[in-house]
């Protein structure tokens, strides 16, 4: 095994990583999906008020950016879950690790292979989703969607890792499985609600500073306030303005905090797995 990093060895990982999703239609199925859910919320997002057709950026972004948070974490987590556990099973991870490449040439290329796997399949479904309604679109209103759509791909990231963190500590793939539902769970259905308790409980004391300190351990969090905070008009239609600090709503600030969120989890996969 070699001591020293390569980062040959790590791409040649990460190329066959991506070659198993596009091999087994993952990735096309992936943007299938976000293709359909995007074109549709385009077109219907305004049904509810008995308008149909496109609005607007803005309010088809504030509707997909509600889809995003659900779906984007599972597929994440799903995609990562079994990425180390699920070749310990099959033995293949010792055949790997007989070879001259390090423990973190593999971690490192699995990880960048799924990444580049999301990433495609999220830009490509978003891409081609939006294709239908580019006519009515500005270069400001492309822009900005690209912004979502950047923002979607940090957050499936930071989940990825997630997942790499729990595929490299379960003991088999039903603990890493549910480990993995078990945390998209927490993140995306329980965290806002213990965090709107504790300020109901507070009777609104809870200082805003800690109060935003509190949604950056959320990565969904964090991608809910990349958007809102992208936009003038993104802010208006939440209001949540008025209660984050300002040095947190920058998003180069949010930006890094999604980056602490991708290499946090990654670092300690690496230390367990090493």
């Amino acid at each position: 095994m070699s001591n020293t990093f390569e980062w040959r060895q790590a791409a040649i990982v990460a190329a066959k990583e991506w070659r198993d999703r596009l091999r087994n239609r993952w990735l096309l199925a992936v943007a299938a999906i976000f293709a359909v859910f995007a074109l549709a919320i385009g077109y219907f997002g305004a049904a509810q008020q008995g308008q149909v057709g496109f609005h607007g950026i803005e309010p088809t972004i504030a509707s997909l950016a509600s889809l995003v948070i659900y779906l984007v974490p599972l597929i994440a987590l799903i995609l990562g879950y079994d990425t180390i556990v699920g070749e310990r099973e099959r033995g293949a991870l010792e055949l790997l690790l007989s070879m001259p490449i390090s423990r973190f040439e593999i971690l490192c290329g699995k990880y960048l292979g799924l990444a580049a796997a999301l990433a495609s399949a999220t830009a490509l479904g978003f891409g081609v989703g939006v294709l239908p309604l580019s006519a009515q679109l500005t270069v400001a209103d492309g822009w900005r969607y690209a912004y979502f759509v950047g923002s979607a791909i940090l957050m499936g990231w930071a989940f990825l890792s997630i997942a790499l963190c729990v595929s490299v500590l379960a003991g088999d793939r039903v603990r890493a499985s549910g480990a993995a539902l078990a945390l998209w769970f927490f993140f995306v259905l329980v965290f806002d609600l213990l965090l709107m308790g504790a300020l109901v409980a507070s009777n609104g004391g809870l200082d805003s500073g800690v109060f935003a300190a509190l949604l950056m351990l959320n990565p969904a969090d964090v991608f809910r306030l990349l958007n809102v905070f992208g936009s003038d008009q993104a802010q208006g239609m939440y209001g949540l303005a008025t209660v984050m600090p300002p040095g947190w709503t920058r998003p180069a600030a949010l930006c890094a905090v999604m980056a602490a969120w991708i290499a946090l989890p990654f670092t300690f996969a690496y230390w367990r797995f090493r």
